[in-house]
């Protein structure tokens, strides 16, 4: 579960990071109102006016602004507020933007220069540990830090068996180039980081920048972070920060009658019992020449009434033009699906409009088969795995 910039912050604060201070902002007088309230608490003149959406890059879309004064303020939350925000990470439309953070100037002039860092704490899947990755080359694409400066890259591995050690937290520091309060501050830093880390049970933070400002703080000016779904059932406060219109709606939708979807780029719409053949599925129909619209697990239950449920949610999607259905019959009975799949059809009438092609196997697949053949419905039946992709290339040629 992705959250925003400002809750990131919140929890980070929470665990004693230091992070730049902002106040969220629905509309221009809102924003006003908060950068009055900061000067105030911080004594901070300028403002950066920060879109909050799911994706990064949001400066390059024109998401991230200074303001000088709180005529500024006013003017750029009227203009970020409601704009379709172009990045990177966001789809070809952009998202829109619903709210925004104002936080306080901190690169203010001092005793020494500025310094911006990246720092991300992440699951190493390679290895099976935590690790934290880092870099001097702070506020640029870790993509392509990686591309053309890869010696730039420093990682941290952690032992599960004893957490973050203090010889590891001022490793990062002396990797840093820091010194002085500077490398003291770094320690402590990276030491609560990891903490917020593992204490959210987050499978990412990434923060870039963390900023070494001009008297020797270090903060985190950016916080990017996703929570692990499968343990938000023990923290409630965290599942509390998941804000649906940053997500596909049709994703949520499924999520929310059960099933497990997922939103791909392709025109093969997938429903499939079980994650190991939904990637199967998924490659054969690739290997037929077609790209996979979606991931749909239906799990177990595949009766009439949840078939006919993933028949809509599929069908939400405008660049389906065939759907395959693959299911083996091991705790479910494939005559009962393939019953499921008829009475569906039945039911939906002419909501369905592209070609459908059903693969049963396993438990009465024979009886399943002929059901599907009988049914009189212009569905396509198949046994083999190659004889179902050749039923897609041919329903899509």
């Amino acid at each position: 579960m992705n959250i925003h910039e400002y809750q990131g912050k919140e929890i980070l604060a929470s665990y004693g990071v230091r992070v730049q201070r902002g106040i969220v902002a629905n509309n221009a007088v809102e924003a006003v109102a908060a950068a009055k309230q900061l000067t105030a608490e911080t004594g901070t003149g300028w403002h950066v006016i920060k879109a909050q959406i799911h994706a990064g890059g949001r400066g390059k879309g024109g998401g991230v602004k200074l303001a000088k004064n709180l005529q500024q303020v006013e003017e750029l939350a009227e203009q970020i507020i409601g704009m379709q925000l172009i990045t990177p990470q966001t789809p070809p439309e952009g998202k829109k933007v619903n709210k925004i953070l104002v936080a306080e100037d901190v690169y203010y002039p001092g005793e020494s220069e500025t310094s911006e860092f990246y720092v991300s704490v992440l699951l190493n899947r390679g290895t099976g540990r935590n690790m934290i990755m880092y870099s001097t080359e702070g506020g640029m694409d870790i993509e392509e830090v990686a591309e053309h400066t890869p010696h730039l890259i420093f990682t941290e591995e952690i032992d599960p068996s004893v957490g973050l050690q203090g010889f590891q937290a001022r490793r990062v520091a002396f990797n840093l180039g820091l010194s002085g309060n500077a490398f003291k501050e770094m320690v402590k830093f990276i030491e609560a980081l990891y903490n917020a880390y593992i204490g959210s049970d987050a499978s990412m933070f990434e923060i870039n920048p963390v900023l070494k400002t001009s008297d020797n703080k270090i903060l985190a000016v950016d916080a990017k972070v996703n929570i692990d779904d499968n343990a938000l059932y023990r923290q409630p406060k965290y599942a509390e920060m998941r804000d649906i219109r940053e997500e596909n709606p049709i994703e949520v939708e499924a999520k929310e009658v059960g099933l497990n979807y997922v939103d791909l780029d392709g025109t093969v719409g997938c429903m499939v019992n079980g994650a190991g053949l939904a990637m199967a599925t998924m490659d054969l129909i690739k290997y037929a020449g077609f790209e996979p619209a979606n991931f749909l697990d239906v799990g177990g239950t595949a009766d009439a009434k949840r078939v006919e449920t993933a028949f809509r949610i599929i069908l939400k999607d405008p660049n389906v033009k065939a759907i395959l259905i693959n299911i083996f019959g091991g705790i479910v009975r494939c005559d009962r699906v393939a019953q499921g799949v008829v009475d569906a059809y039945k039911n939906m009438g002419d909501a369905i409009k592209v070609p459908i092609i059903v693969r049963l196997q396993g438990t009465n697949a024979e009886i399943a088969k002929e059901l599907i053949d009988n049914s009189g419905m212009p569905i396509l039946s198949a046994v083999q795995f190659q004889e179902a992709a050749d039923q897609v290339k041919a329903a899509l040629s």
